[in-house]
């Protein structure tokens, strides 16, 4: 199918203005960085997103489901597919007694905060974690001793087959940032959280502890995707890649942060070829030193051939 016919079938499925052709992906991206995606789909509700999902599934367009970007680095070719963003529109948050339900589109900033204007405890560990709902669940995002899957009663999922279902963290297998979300195929929608009641003065005083420590030692100044890598068994990237000297290592504007060496940085104008020639060369030196591959927990969207490297993560 032609991609202006594609084009067609999603705006009748869909309302108008939500479906744009050739949108950057550096405007949706915490890395400011990314070509043109072919189609860029703004979904209003659970029922469109699962029309645009069946438009693509049944016109073979592979997609790429996009919370608000802080955990992707986009090819500076851009997307060569549909990027369907699940933003505000999917957003609701709700307490009701100690749970808290919310969309998959919530920021877990917002969530956080909910959650100390009802004196929940538990969530003061996400309060600065840079995304939406729907990716923490996918990749079971955590920091400082805090996990998704310690505070998640359950996830509610879109299913290939276009149903929906809810599942906890128990069955989706949640580990060291990682489940079995993608392995299904599903899309997180929305989730719910299971928290303790507690002192709001206590759970304020933790989470301005934990924002200074953010702000201390990581580099919340200038665009990145967060933690470029995750956490090797019983060490930590950052300090790895310290000691194979690549403090401030830099391709072009990309550049391993000299405040964290866990965060390689866009330090103006850097291209994806940049920031994945950085993450190569980090991997390989690391490996070369100390025996252990650092994989990286930034996923890659589009084609980067220019370092050896053609993820395929739409669903």
């Amino acid at each position: 199918m032609r991609l202006d016919e594609l084009k067609e079938r999603l705006l009748a499925a869909l309302p108008k203005g939500s479906v744009l052709s050739g949108e950057p992906l550096r405007l949706h991206t915490t890395f400011r960085i990314g070509g043109p995606a072919d189609l860029y789909i703004r979904p209003g509700d659970e029922k469109e997103l699962a029309g645009a999902v069946r438009v693509c599934r049944e016109a073979g367009m592979p997609y790429f489901i996009l919370g608000n970007g802080s955990n992707v680095l986009a090819s500076d070719l851009g997307y060569r597919g549909a990027v369907i963003e699940i933003g505000r529109a999917l957003g609701e948050i709700r307490v009701e007694g100690e749970r808290i339900f919310a969309g998959a589109g919530a920021s877990l900033a917002a969530i956080a905060k909910e959650a100390l204007s009802a004196s929940l405890d538990g969530l003061a560990f996400a309060a600065g974690i840079p995304g939406t709902l729907g990716g923490a669940c996918v990749m079971n995002a955590g920091a400082y001793d805090g996990e998704m899957k310690d505070v998640l009663e359950s996830v509610r999922l879109l299913l290939p087959d276009g149903t929906l279902c809810s599942m906890s963290p128990e069955e989706l297998h949640f580990g060291y940032r990682a489940t079995d979300i993608g392995a299904l195929g599903a899309i997180v929608t929305g989730a719910v959280f299971k928290l303790k009641p507690g002192d709001a003065g206590k759970i304020r005083a933790r989470m301005e502890e934990l924002r200074e420590k953010r702000q201390a030692r990581q580099p919340l100044d200038v665009p990145s995707a967060g933690s470029t890598f995750k956490r090797p068994k019983g060490d930590y990237a950052g300090r790895l890649i310290e000691a194979s000297g690549l403090r401030g290592y830099a391709v072009g504007e990309a550049m391993v942060s000299a405040k964290h060496c866990g965060f390689v940085v866009n330090r103006g104008k850097a291209s994806s070829s940049d920031v994945a020639a950085v993450i190569a060369h980090v991997r390989k030196t690391v490996l070369d030193d100390s025996g252990i591959l650092l994989e990286p927990e930034v996923r890659f969207l589009g084609e980067f051939a220019e370092v050896g490297i053609c993820p395929s993560p739409e669903t």
